[in-house]
This record gives structure tokens, C-alpha cells and sequence, in this order.
């Protein structure tokens, strides 16, 4: 990095450089659009602090707002991040784990020098359910750079965590979606639940919160990943290449599922309400089979099931993830990490689901 200049007002630390590594994308397209880049270090205003990044997780989001995917559905034409047009270049990474260095709001010091798991969203409401208005990485410059401003409200202090920078970079959008879903499912102590793609970041996460709140889980996953979605405490695992992937579930659990959480939609969703016990309910928060399904509604209503859709968190599920990082009830599995430089590698392995576990960038 190049020279430094002099700290901003209300930053206790030693001088940061004028400028810093970050992986940009310079528009909508494939791995080409990322570009590593030298740009100047960001500098806080009231109410923001600075965060030098330490570890940063990658998403499925990642890929989908690169290529705009996000638009696809209503005009194959159209390409869009998650809520809208982006501005360009935009440094992508919704998860980061870093420290704070300083603060646009001299009479906020207290942050400076703490460990820090940062919320990516900003939320449409003050309230402890509000829903996500924008995220980090997509409508704010990320964490996929040596530092990034973020509010001060979003940098949760985790001094105090067993888990390693790199396990809590795991967490936000993964961990924070699945607990989200499992909250919304009312899944605890002795219920029994399915989850599909268990073996993405999503799915796995669920598998251990689930695990961690002591229900039986019934895990999908491709059968070369059993062992690993077994090893995160799943106490069944049904291979999805069998081919009978409804039956086999109902073969796993004969009694029903109190919930099923669902990352995958497409052709199970429809038929797989019969899974459910009466008064069941199906969270769905992705579509990797297919945003298109048929529902028979006389399931719904005839069995008081509920069929919920789920997006991300909220500020009261993220201070919930924030204590379970605190106490390490969960630790994250992490299947590789990646230099700043290899973003386009970390991408591209992503997006080949050959993995179990988080890819996390290493700044």
C-alpha cells in the first residue's frame, strides 16, 4: 500500500494508508467483470466506523448479483442486484469479521480496537423485526478490501469468541439465514426437521443450528457429501441423486416433520407438504430447483399447515447470532480459504457446489 495520511477526526490509532487492495466488479457478467484494484482506503463519517477486514465470507448473492440474476425473473433481459440497479465498480462480501481502527464520530471511541462481526444489512424500520433494506457487498461497498465503513450499530463487538476470525466471517448471511428460518419455523427441542441443500452454506448452517437446539435432522444432500453433513449433526442424510428424494424423507421421519426447511424449492415443494404433520410448517428462503411450483392449497388449509417465505434476518435474529458467536455454541465449518487476489478462483469454485462448508477471502 502506498504513503499514509493523517487520521480523520475521532480515530485513535496510527495513521491509515491513503489507499488499499480491494476486488471490485465493473458491471454485470461473468468471472471477467472481477478486477483487483488499488483504490483509496474509506474513510468513516458520523455515525460509521472503520474496519480493517480480516476475513470475509463469499455467498451464492455473491454470484447472482454479479451476473444480475436478481432480474432474470420477471425479464431474462434485465439485470439487477438483489434490490435494484448497482452503481459501479462495487466491491462485493456481505460477511466480514474484522477489527475496528476508527470512528467518524469523535465521541465514539469506544468501538476503536474492538473484534468486530459486522451486520450486513441496513433494515426499512427501527424495530427488532424489521426486514433488510440494503446489504453489504450489493447496495454498500463490501468486504472483499483491506477496510470497509460500516454504521456503528452493525459492528458487533466478539471479543470474547472462541472462533477464529475466519469461522466468524461464516456466519452473517448463512448463519443469519438459516437461524432466521428456523426461527420463523418455531424448530426446537425434540421437533424433527428436513432441510434441503444441506450441504450448501445455508443448508449446512441449519443443519448445525437445528442440531445445536435438539431436534432430529433429516438432511438432502448429494450422497458424496453425507459423511460431512453427518459430521455437522445431521442424524439422517437422504442422498437427492437417489431419485425418490419424498419418499425416502418420509422413510426417515414416518411420523412427519414438524418443519422443513427449504433452500431448494422447484418440484419437491408442492408434493412435500404431505411430509409435514398437521399444523407443520414449510420455510422456504431460496429456489436452487426452480422458482416456479405447483401448490395444491386443500394441503395448506386442511392440515393448518403454513408455508413461509424467509429472506435473510432480522436485527433481533442477528443479536441472537451474535450471542451464539460469543459463546461458540456453533463452530462454522469452513472448506477452503482464499488471498484477496483469488476472489475470481473462490467465485468460481462456489458456483461448482463441489464443496461442504464456507469459502471465507483472507484479506
Amino acid at each position: 500500500m502506498s504513503q499514509t495520511s493523517p487520521p480523520p477526526s475521532g480515530l485513535l490509532t496510527q495513521p491509515l494508508p491513503r489507499t488499499m487492495r480491494a476486488v471490485v466488479i465493473t458491471g454485470h457478467g461473468g468471472l471477467d467483470v472481477i478486477e483487483e484494484r488499488e483504490v483509496p482506503v474509506p474513510r468513516p463519517g458520523p455515525g460509521e466506523v472503520l474496519v480493517r477486514v480480516h476475513a470475509a465470507g463469499c455467498n451464492n448473492t455473491d454470484l447472482w448479483t454479479r451476473e444480475g440474476s436478481y432480474g432474470a425473473a420477471e425479464d431474462p433481459d434485465v439485470r439487477t442486484g438483489w434490490l435494484g440497479p448497482l452503481d459501479f465498480p462495487r466491491i462485493q462480501g456481505a460477511d466480514v469479521a474484522g477489527r475496528v481502527v476508527a470512528s467518524g464520530d469523535g465521541a465514539a471511541a469506544g468501538p476503536i480496537g474492538a473484534r468486530v462481526l459486522v451486520d450486513p444489512a441496513e433494515y426499512d424500520g427501527p424495530g427488532p423485526d424489521a426486514r433488510p433494506a440494503d446489504v453489504l457487498g450489493s447496495e454498500r461497498n463490501g468486504g472483499f478490501a483491506e477496510y470497509v465503513v460500516v454504521p456503528s450499530t452493525r459492528a458487533h463487538s466478539v471479543d470474547e469468541s472462541p472462533l477464529t476470525d475466519v469461522e466468524l466471517a461464516a456466519l452473517p448471511i448463512a448463519y443469519g439465514t438459516a437461524l432466521g428460518m428456523l426461527d420463523r419455523g418455531a424448530v426446537s427441542e425434540g421437533h424433527t426437521v428436513l432441510i434441503t441443500g444441506a450441504s450448501g452454506g445455508v443448508g449446512l448452517a441449519a443443519v448445525q443450528l437445528a442440531h445445536s437446539r435438539g431436534a432430529r435432522v433429516v438432511a438432502v444432500c448429494s450422497g458424496d457429501k453425507g459423511e460431512a453433513v453427518r459430521s455437522a449433526g445431521a442424524d439422517a442424510v437422504v442422498d437427492r441423486r437417489g431419485g425418490q428424494v419424498l419418499a425416502d424423507a418420509a422413510g426417515a421421519a414416518p411420523e412427519g416433520y414438524d418443519a422443513v426447511v427449504d433452500v431448494v424449492a422447484g418440484a419437491v415443494l408442492g408434493p412435500g407438504l404431505s411430509l409435514l404433520r398437521t399444523g407443520g410448517r414449510w420455510v422456504v428462503a431460496g429456489a436452487l430447483g426452480g422458482w416456479a411450483v405447483d401448490i395444491d392449497v386443500r394441503k395448506l388449509y386442511l392440515a393448518n399447515l403454513s408455508l413461509v417465505g424467509s429472506t435473510m434476518h432480522t436485527p433481533r435474529i442477528f443479536d441472537h447470532l451474535v450471542e451464539i458467536a460469543r459463546r461458540g455454541e456453533v463452530r462454522p465449518v469452513v472448506a477452503a480459504t482464499f488471498p484477496l487476489g483469488k476472489v475470481r478462483e473462490a467465485q468460481a469454485q462456489l458456483a461448482q457446489r463441489r464443496h461442504v462448508g464456507k469459502l471465507i477471502v483472507v484479506p
